[in-house]
């Protein structure tokens, strides 16, 4: 499948593809394209099942990578680096896996490298409802909840982008509900052995959140050596809104660093 794709930045300049998480969509990168990373061809994919792209299954990850690998080709890319938010940053390492020439450098930014059963089952369980709200303003209000870290106004960017207006007045994310807790499954398999990610690394991550475990951290230091970069930033999972310059920062290092 050809995926929807964002763009903003210089298109004359190097490739910075850009995935995010589950029930996520393209434009979560925009405000890092257009302030911090403008001199870069910054790509943004909607995954399947996500955003504008299609949505029909399967929505596993050989599909979901096939996705990447087919939307790269189509877009003349023969490597690029890659950034990946949580179910993103565990597709790029899929993607390091399967298809290694397509990396150039990869960032993995707050990543879902593997689920706890437990957790996946939960948060599964609570995307079987339709994510359908009264009004813009609702969303934002659960969102804030959700995470009480992010700035108000980078979610309301977001319901202005990501709700599609129903018949009756209210609002839909743009997402499929089937799609989301077949990903949530999929996120509790083991990922590919760190040693597959054979390219230089940022590992980004939100110590007060707890998705990336202590001992994750240490079997990429060992695996990839002085290749990874670790970061830790503030706030929690959305941290391209929570800790926005430290994630600018960290990703222009990553990708300058032998440019």
């Amino acid at each position: 499948m050809l995926l929807h794709v964002s763009e903003w930045g210089d298109p004359r300049g190097e490739p910075l593809v850009c995935l995010h998480g589950v029930t996520g969509y393209a434009g979560v990168y925009q405000r890092l394209a257009e302030e911090r990373w403008h001199e870069r061809r910054v790509l943004a994919f909607d995954l399947r099942g996500h955003g504008r792209s299609g949505w029909e299954p399967p929505w596993d990850f050989a599909t979901q990578v096939a996705d990447l690998a087919e939307t790269s080709a189509a877009l003349g890319l023969s490597t690029a680096d890659w950034v990946g938010h949580s179910f993103g940053g565990r597709l790029v390492l899929e993607l390091a896996s399967s298809h290694p020439q397509l990396l150039r450098r990869a960032a993995l930014l707050d990543p879902a490298i593997q689920l706890l059963p437990e957790v996946a089952l939960a948060v599964a369980d609570f995307e079987r409802r339709e994510p359908v709200y009264a009004s813009r303003e609702e969303y934002v209000e659960e969102r804030l909840l959700l995470y009480p870290d992010s700035p108000r106004v980078a979610i309301e960017h977001e319901a202005a982008q990501h709700l599609e207006q129903q018949s009756d007045g209210s609002v839909r994310r743009r997402t499929c509900q089937p799609a989301a807790i077949s990903i949530y499954g999929e996120l509790a398999s083991a990922p590919p052995a760190p040693s597959t990610l054979a390219t230089d690394t940022l590992l980004l991550y939100a110590p007060a959140y707890g998705l990336v475990h202590p001992d994750q951290i240490e079997t990429y230091r060992v695996a990839l050596g002085d290749r990874l970069q670790v970061v830790e930033v503030p706030g929690m999972h959305m941290v391209q809104w929570d800790a926005f310059e430290e994630v600018a920062a960290a990703v222009q290092r990553l990708v300058n660093a032998t440019d």
